[in-house]
């Protein structure tokens, strides 16, 4: 079945992040570039904040998102590319309880597609926006944070080949566990159509992530979405992507910003029209929140 394959598939990465971790050397301090953040411990605890999405901080990250698609009817491999604006700010509700908030504005979204004549043509333009919240807990001295809340998606595509044209809600839950020079975390979100004039919708978006990250601000590990949809036929209803994932610390503008490349293939996919390979570039610049008093 192909949950199992995505099981197994989970389990094979995180042996090799392990190993990664183990296997991979910190190089000795050499002279930094203007470019770079100072190399010093400082760097690593600043990438892994930029990696944490229950951080304190305010993440402003972009990323770019290159997929090979398979065209039905012998119309070959096209690149679909979209531009994900996804900051998220946390908020202080009370001096003991934060809330996360993270919108995804799809800025820019080209996708191939057949018209009605059977041809090859493409649609761009902006897409759909999703809105999640989480209130997060601390357990084990704050190793280890759960959040949960919830969830939403704004059918704010320009073109109805773009988006959904769905108004959509659900919950979302997640975890993070943050050690000395690691952090991995899960987040899950699901949605069911509420309103709108799209066809009905019932999916999930679930995003696993593990980084390990070096003195002098290098990272490394991987981060895999995996996306359900439910109302699918059995057999086309996942699209799983694997690949490592590397990024370093930089200093632009006086800001951190964490620049991360990652390679894809998609081990399953939907068999028409489904993506095979993914290039993603993600830069993350980090701030400290400017909302520094509690609402409560």
């Amino acid at each position: 079945m192909k949950i199992q394959k995505v099981v197994r598939i989970l389990s094979v990465a995180f042996a090799y992040a392990c190993l990664a971790k183990a296997g991979m050397a910190q190089t000795p301090t050499e002279n930094a570039t203007p470019s770079e953040v100072d190399p010093s411990p400082s760097a690593a605890t600043l990438a892994q904040e930029a990696s944490n999405p229950f951080t304190t901080s305010w993440l402003m990250q972009t990323q770019q998102n290159n997929n090979w698609v398979n065209m039905p009817f012998g119309h070959g491999s096209q690149v679909q590319s979209n531009l994900l604006f996804q900051p998220l700010m946390s908020v202080r509700l009370t001096e003991n309880q934060a809330l996360i908030i993270r919108p995804v504005l799809t800025l820019f979204n080209s996708v191939p597609h057949l018209d009605q004549n059977g041809q090859s043509e493409r649609t761009t333009g902006f897409g759909d926006t999703v809105l999640a919240f989480a209130l997060p807990r601390p357990l084990l001295d704050g190793r280890l944070m759960l959040g949960a809340g919830p969830t939403f998606i704004f059918p704010t595509a320009s073109k109805r080949e773009l988006g959904q044209d769905t108004w959509q809600l659900g919950p979302d839950v997640g975890a993070v566990l943050q050690l000395q020079h690691t952090i991995a975390y899960a987040f899950a979100q699901q949605w069911f159509k509420v309103a709108g004039d799209g066809r009905t919708t019932n999916q999930m978006s679930d995003v696993f992530n593990y980084t390990h990250v070096f003195n002098k601000g290098w990272t490394l590990g991987t981060q895999s979405n995996l996306s359900v949809d439910w109302e699918a036929p059995k057999g086309e209803r996942v699209t799983f992507p694997i690949g490592p994932q590397v990024g370093k610390m930089v200093n632009w503008g006086g800001t951190p910003t964490l620049v991360q490349l990652q390679f894809q293939y998609y081990a399953i996919s939907p068999s028409v029209g489904g993506p095979k390979w993914n290039v993603q570039l993600q830069v993350t610049p980090t701030l400290k929140s400017p909302i520094r008093k509690a609402f409560f």
